[in-house]
Order: structure tokens, then C-alpha cells, then sequence
């Protein structure tokens, strides 16, 4: 994960984490701050989490919701947590991390990784 401060913005940080296929992917202060806040089951797996989520999916999928979006689906397992998935939503057209939540399943959608044939 790079970090890169923003200029003129205090303490504003971008994280580029490079996913599966190797394409940078945005996190911002604001977005970890909203997982935090919205999602406190993927908060405590923590942004390491995330970045394995995106470099190591089990799987990904295209929203059914929203096409432009890629959920990348990654198993975390724990006494607390039970048998559940970690979901990164990711903009694919911005490259952009959207959220991320604790799901007990994944969503029906067309899959691209991993590839089907």
C-alpha cells in the first residue's frame, strides 16, 4: 500500500492499494473513515484487510446494482465474526474504494475473477 499526502488538505491521505490484476486502487481518509463509522464488523478486520481483500479475492463480481461497481469478495472466519466475507466495493471507473461491509453471502452477479469458462 503507498500512501501520498494531498496537498493543501491537512492530514488528507490517499492509499493506493494494487489489486489482483495489478491496477491501483484509491482509498481515502474519507472512505476508511466511513467504513468505520457505517460498518464497524469490517472496521475491526481493519484496512489490512481490505488491501488482502483486493490483492487476494476469492471472488469478484459485478454489482447487480450498480454495473459500474466490482465487489471484491475475500473469506474471513473468527470466533466473533463467525464464517462471513469481507465486501470492497470498488468504482471500477474511478478505481476508487467505495466501502467496504461484512456479508454472510455473496450477491448473484456476473463473476470475473475468478474467470469462468
Amino acid at each position: 500500500m503507498s500512501l501520498v499526502r494531498v496537498p493543501g488538505i491537512a492530514g488528507a491521505v490517499v492509499r493506493f492499494i494494487r489489486d489482483y490484476r495489478g491496477q491501483y486502487l484509491r482509498l481515502t481518509d474519507e472512505r476508511l473513515e466511513h467504513i468505520v463509522r457505517q460498518h464497524p464488523e469490517a472496521a475491526t478486520l481493519g484496512a489490512l484487510a481490505i488491501e488482502d481483500a483486493l490483492r487476494h479475492p476469492d471472488a469478484v463480481i459485478v454489482s447487480p446494482a450498480a454495473p459500474d461497481d466490482r465487489l471484491y469478495y475475500r473469506r474471513h472466519s473468527g470466533p466473533d465474526l463467525g464464517d462471513k466475507f469481507l465486501c470492497v466495493v470498488v468504482k471500477s471507473v474511478d478505481a476508487f474504494v467505495v466501502t467496504a461491509y461484512v456479508t454472510a453471502r455473496q450477491k448473484k452477479g456476473v463473476r470475473v475473477w475468478p474467470e469462468t469458462t
